[in-house]
């Protein structure tokens, strides 16, 4: 992977394909961005296809041990500057779906896409929110283990998929998930964007999906109705490893 220095923290990303158009791919919690090799050999030939490593987690460090999605969004405008893009289309899973929120929130003339996948635009309710605090303080005691044996679980009913996300999350450190937990609470709701959304957007969701149910996706696309929506039965929180070719052919439209 290639690095590069953000406010003194470094910061991973992986850059490959050949297309004309930019397409940047955001992980979600608790993983990084090898979530994405999949549908990597769908994607090469039409986009040039930046996968960067949010700040705490995969190779990339965290400052202080605090994040924000505010935070992660402004690296991926720092990593573009870094590359000299003046444009990309931003597509995020879950978490994800959240720092392409704030992207499009924030620098709306940098974005020439927005694609959500397995994600929503609501903030975290009081339950919710208090809910992470405490999976925030479990990681911290006792680290990132109950994280990985309970979270594949939740994210795909695939077995395989499970394995391959049980791997991950035994790779992150847990100061980065805690962190990310936190930022997740105090993210904004950024529904009132969408109505003014001057880009292409579209929403990928599987109908099995336990974590994000699907009717968050259709409710944008109620407030957007040219949104281009996705839906895939049988699969859960992880398209991208659940129906790799689905979700790539559904990428295909930021192009």
């Amino acid at each position: 992977m290639l690095t590069f220095n953000v406010n003194g923290v470094d910061l991973a990303y992986e850059r490959v394909g050949k297309g004309n158009k930019v397409l940047v791919l955001v992980h979600g919690y608790p993983l990084d961005h090898t979530i994405w090799q999949e549908i990597l050999p769908f994607l090469n030939a039409k986009f040039e296809l930046v996968l960067p490593d949010l700040r705490g987690f995969g190779s990339s460090g965290l400052s202080n041990g605090q994040s924000s999605i505010a935070t992660m969004a402004a690296d991926l405008v720092a990593l573009l500057n870094h590359l000299d893009l003046n444009q990309a289309a931003v597509a995020g899973h879950s978490m994800g779906g959240y720092v392409a929120l704030a992207f499009a929130q924030k620098w709306p003339e940098r974005l020439s896409g927005l694609g959500l996948i397995s994600s929503q635009a609501l903030a975290d309710n009081p339950d919710r929110k208090q809910g992470r605090y405490e999976a925030a303080k479990l990681i911290f005691q006792s680290g990132v283990q109950p994280v990985a044996n309970d979270m594949p679980l939740k994210l795909s009913p695939n077995v395989r998929v499970q394995t391959l996300i049980r791997e991950v999350i035994n790779r992150q450190r847990p100061v980065g998930l805690a962190a990310a937990l936190q930022a997740m609470a105090e993210r904004e709701d950024t529904s009132k964007l969408l109505p003014g959304l001057q880009s292409p957007l579209m929403l990928l969701h599987g109908d099995a999906d336990e974590l994000i149910p699907i009717e968050r996706a259709l409710e944008i696309k109620q407030v957007v109705p040219e949104a281009h929506l996705v839906e895939l039965a049988g699969v859960g929180h992880m398209p991208m490893l659940e129906a790799p070719r689905e979700t790539a052919e559904a990428l295909n439209f930021l192009k």
